[in-house]
């Protein structure tokens, strides 16, 4: 099969990866522009664009594909780019602009959509943290034919795992990256034999994994240790979960939930010691393993403590002061 390939990030990477791998041909590859990154802010390709590269594949960075919209050069470039790669099919993994219905249109089989959830669960842009926050026992990918609308297109292909509960996004990313690109594959195969068959998403069900907002990052220590602890690891690595003592952000790695009851106030540090910073919450109590001062290495608490004096008493505000 001839393949356009869309993607961005390292997620996408994988699947554009397990295609090549498999023997198709990849005529194209759309990605994001470069972007400042690091210390230094300098220009860095993505992931998928360092890839293509390697494998000496033809790629094209518009700033959008809209062709009335606000870079028109850009999308017209991009649809006679399409237009002579005269592919069967776009796959399209986190790539990050909104394809209009030419592109959808464009090539002979429409455009496949790997999305990491089990539609019509967690629609849009965030659904691995979503589904690690909500607390849900499982997770997935869906192989999807896209439409106008956002995830909305029919199912055609689907796998599931387990969310394990020390998962992090990090950890239930690389897992679902490895699924969606064997089931893209899988996808390709039977596109290719004519033996897709689309599923309609019920209307039941329907929920959206809005984008991360970095001010979600800040802890709400009254809320339940159970529902702090997920946001804990649903928000690794970003934005990383965040409290304030005396006006200074600690980012916070890993936690546990210790359900002993207590009289403090939310925020206020219980215990600090080699086994954790156990803190006082709405409803239980957060033992927070693994900490990181601004600017610093991510350490354990042990090590953590002996660089900052954390005492029985203190509060790790939300908010600075």
């Amino acid at each position: 099969m001839r393949v356009i390939f869309a993607g961005t990030p390292e997620f996408a990477a994988v699947a554009l990866a397990r295609i090549h791998a498999a023997g198709h041909t990849v005529p194209l590859v759309l990605t994001q522009p470069d972007r400042p990154a690091g210390r230094g802010m300098k220009l860095q390709a993505s992931a998928v664009k360092q890839l293509a590269l390697q494998h000496g594949l033809l790629v094209a960075q518009p700033r959008s594909l809209r062709l009335d919209g606000k870079f028109p050069d850009d999308a017209a470039a991009t649809q006679q780019a399409i237009h002579d790669a005269h592919a069967d099919v776009m796959v399209v993994a986190a790539y990050g602009l909104i394809l209009p219905q030419w592109v959808l249109d464009a090539p002979r089989l429409g455009c496949l959509n790997i999305h990491a959830s089990l539609l019509p669960r967690w629609r849009g842009a965030a659904p691995i943290h979503r589904a690690i926050e909500a607390g849900d026992a499982q997770t997935g990918v869906t192989i999807m034919q896209m439409d106008a609308g956002l995830d909305t297109g029919a199912m055609l292909l689907t796998d599931s795992l387990a969310i394990a509960s020390d998962d992090t996004t990090a950890s239930l990313h690389d897992r679902l990256a490895e699924m969606g690109g064997d089931l893209m594959v899988q996808a390709l195969v039977k596109a290719q034999a004519g033996q897709l068959q689309p599923v309609v998403q019920p209307e039941a069900g329907v929920t959206y994994a809005h984008k991360i907002d970095k001010a979600e990052a800040a802890v709400d220590w009254t809320q339940a240790a159970e529902l702090i602890a997920r946001r804990v690891r649903a928000f690794n690595p970003f934005p990383g979960a965040t409290g304030h003592v005396a006006g200074e952000a600690i980012k916070l790695w890993q936690a546990q939930v210790h359900t002993q009851a207590h009289n403090a106030a939310p925020g206020t540090v219980l215990t600090a010691d080699d086994q954790g910073v156990c803190v006082a919450c709405g409803q239980g109590v957060l033992c927070v393993t693994q900490l990181q001062r601004a600017g610093a290495k991510r350490l354990n608490a042990a090590d953590f403590l002996r660089g900052f004096a954390l005492k029985p008493g203190q509060c790790l505000d939300a908010v600075v002061h």
